[in-house]
């Protein structure tokens, strides 16, 4: 059990970003309005308008961050670059950015006899904020943003010197546990895949947007780099999409992802054992192995609430989950889960969560509270689990940067399952 966070949260603004916005400085004035430029860029340039040639190229590159024609067609969204907002106007009269309730986060720097006017400001990670825009006695746009910037680890991003798996993808539309669904399913082979010997695997749910190495997550990369360090084994990763109806849009929300995710039950994980891993297993030529210490299943949201109800039903089959932001409230039961902890004799399942205060609370319950309830309850009962507690908002971004750090925990001390499977 551990309840001390694996890795520091990544709030910081990057070092590369700050010497970017420093080297802006170095250059003349004119090198603004010819480089490429962000809404950080334009903040620190507001602190240096101290000649007229400054001033012009500010407003140059604020007419290329926003575009001209934009401007002139009226009011436009603020640009955001890490914690930075920078909202722009056209406007001949005085304006100023007033959060919701009335205060004034700034007054509008005026760059030219159009009436541009810029504002660029640091807001807190982690904010919601509500604004609008005043011109005059006018209220010209409003908006909510959301500030939540992560820095990614070295794992999650491209190595030349570590060997890239292969990821490829097919339609599966032949499911009897989860009729008349369709659904695509990626999988991620290692670097040197040896199909001579059963192969450690991992699901996700939500398959497709984590198996996007440039996505949110970027699992991807991660396994990159840590099957290439030996932090976890060669392990083959299987993407699953949530079940859409018949003539349903890929992109769109999946009609059956709460039914198939949400529900307690032994329905998902029958699914993946008598339909989806046979099935990657003979189009891929390959076999998976029964230890379930080399068996790890993962989701976030309902997804992550899934993967734990897979492993709760045939510990036999999955012992290791790994759930962010998890839906362990009243959507179809899931909130009995804590009680069932309790009340329930230990299951050989390790299990990571991450959490954090900014997650949702509504009718269904408050997701901070359900995975607090989650933990107290995997401890009572002396589960080998560990929950990092953040401030993140719900959703995949605030587990990225724990990834390596997560996927490191969740597979220690796989050489020695390995070695136990092999004989």
């Amino acid at each position: 059990m551990s309840l001390l966070p694996l890795i520091p949260p990544c709030a910081k603004r990057s070092f590369f970003a700050l010497l970017v916005g420093i080297s802006l400085f170095q250059l003349p004035p004119s090198g603004l309005a010819q480089s490429p430029v962000n809404a950080l860029q334009l903040r620190q340039s507001l602190e240096h308008l101290d000649t007229d040639e400054a001033r012009a190229a500010l407003h140059e590159a604020t007419q290329r961050l926003f575009g001209r024609g934009a401007l002139l067609k009226g009011p436009v969204p603020p640009r955001m670059e890490g914690t930075t907002v920078a909202w722009a106007i056209l406007s001949p009269e005085d304006a100023r950015v007033v959060r919701a309730d009335g205060m004034v986060l700034g007054t509008m720097t005026r760059l030219g006899s159009d009436g541009l006017q810029l504002l660029a400001l640091d807001i807190p990670n982690f904010t919601n904020l509500d604004y609008r825009i005043e011109a005059g006695d006018k209220t010209v746009i409003g908006g909510s943003l959301r500030i939540e910037h992560i820095e990614y680890p070295p794992e999650s991003l491209p190595n030349p010197e570590v060997p890239q798996g292969e990821l490829s993808a097919f339609e599966w539309n032949s499911s009897q546990v989860f009729p008349k669904t369709e659904r695509k399913i990626t999988v991620y082979l290692p670097a040197g895949l040896d199909r001579s010997k059963p192969l450690p695997l991992m699901v996700w749910q939500d398959g497709s947007r984590h198996a996007d190495r440039n996505g949110q997550l970027r699992v991807p990369n991660v396994f990159d780099s840590l099957i290439h360090s030996h932090a976890m084994p060669p392990t083959v990763g299987i993407f699953i999409d949530p079940g859409r109806n018949a003539g349903q849009r890929p992109d769109g929300k999946a009609a059956n992802r709460g039914f198939e995710y949400d529900s307690l039950g032994p329905a998902y994980v029958t699914f993946l054992e008598t339909e989806i891993l046979p099935e990657v297993e003979r189009r891929y030529s390959l076999k998976f192995t029964t230890h379930p210490a080399l068996r790890a299943i993962g989701g976030g949201s309902s997804g992550g609430i899934c993967a734990f109800t897979a492993a709760w039903e045939r510990p036999d089959r999955f012992a290791r989950v790994l759930s962010w932001v998890g839906s362990f409230v009243d959507l179809r039961g899931g909130h009995a889960y804590p009680s069932l902890i309790r009340t329930t004799e230990r299951k050989p399942i390790r299990i990571y969560l991450l959490d954090g205060e900014n997650d949702l609370d509504n009718p269904f319950g408050n997701w901070p509270i359900a995975n607090k309830m989650m933990a107290a309850a995997l401890d009572y009962m002396d589960y080998d689990f560990h929950i990092d507690w953040t401030q993140c908002f719900h959703g995949s971004k605030g587990m990225a940067p724990y990834l390596p750090a997560a996927l490191t925990w969740l597979w220690r001390g796989w050489d020695e399952a390995a070695s136990t499977a092999s004989r």
